[in-house]
């Protein structure tokens, strides 16, 4: 998948319902692609040892980088863009296996352990049989799933009319320092008024909903290797301590930490 801005295809992994077959996967690079939004009755789990994905998954956007893995339920919608070059993992999960798993999509902070369970069983050859050692690693990777928890990188949206406008607005212009009177003004309502649908429709506060807004911004050029002076500029601080502060704070991990952890 080298084209840019290619329509990347659905492939059949997904679509397999096997029983003898709990898990299959596959490994490739993809560049500048993206997945249209589709689903599969067997769960996924994405991961990407290199580049950057943006995956929307019921009006929430996650941005998955190294250090992340994704997990998708069985018939899920999702859209999967994949940002430059992404060296791309994904398994997929019979029906048949799913119970004690999650029901719900949502990044997570991938162990060291989980990615090499993932590698080892994307390496076995694609056949309708699997042996007594390849069951038994499948076994632990299915129990091992079962322990994963959400992290706290993504971005809930909204398909709600006058909030969706901010919101796009916000997504146009990640540098913006206009506070919510600016936007609430331009929607012809009231600070309190927007304030209040912020908090119902996406679960925070406008400050909050926009600092998380930047930090997936920052987690993608990070992604992308520019520099932490250059994406603290582009994000709108006047200053890189205060954008690493910032970064600090809400991820407990500096920006140039975050990037030597995301190459071990």
């Amino acid at each position: 998948m080298n084209n840019d801005n290619q329509t990347y295809k659905v492939v059949d992994f997904g679509f397999q319902i096997n029983s003898a077959l709990p898990v299959t996967g596959y490994t490739e690079t993809v560049t500048n692609a993206v997945c249209l939004s589709h689903s599969h009755p067997r769960a996924q789990l994405i991961y990407a040892t290199s580049g950057v994905m943006n995956v929307v998954v019921d009006n929430q956007i996650w941005v998955v980088n190294p250090l992340q893995g994704l997990w998708i339920p069985g018939n899920t919608e999702h859209q999967v863009s994949f940002q430059k070059d992404v060296k791309l993992y994904s398994v997929f999960i019979d029906p048949a296996f799913t119970a004690d798993l999650p029901t719900v999509s949502f990044s997570f902070d991938i162990s060291v352990f989980l990615k090499q369970l993932l590698f080892k069983i994307i390496s076995f050859e694609s056949n309708d049989v699997i042996t007594p050692s390849q069951k038994r690693i499948m076994d632990v990777f299915l129990d091992e799933m079962a322990l994963i928890e959400p992290s706290a990188t993504f971005l809930p949206t909204t398909n709600h009319l006058r909030l969706k406008n901010v919101v796009q607005l916000l997504l146009n212009d990640v540098a913006s320092r206009y506070t919510i009177d600016y936007y609430a003004e331009i929607s012809s309502m009231s600070s309190r008024t927007l304030s209040r649908l912020f908090i119902r429709e996406l679960g925070m506060n406008f400050s909050d909903w926009r600092i998380r807004l930047k930090l997936l911004e920052a987690i993608k050029r990070l992604g992308e290797k520019q520099s932490v002076k250059e994406i603290a500029f582009d994000l709108g601080y006047e200053t890189t301590s205060a954008f690493i502060f910032m970064f600090k704070k809400h991820l407990g991990k500096t920006p140039s930490t975050y990037i030597l952890e995301s190459n071990e």
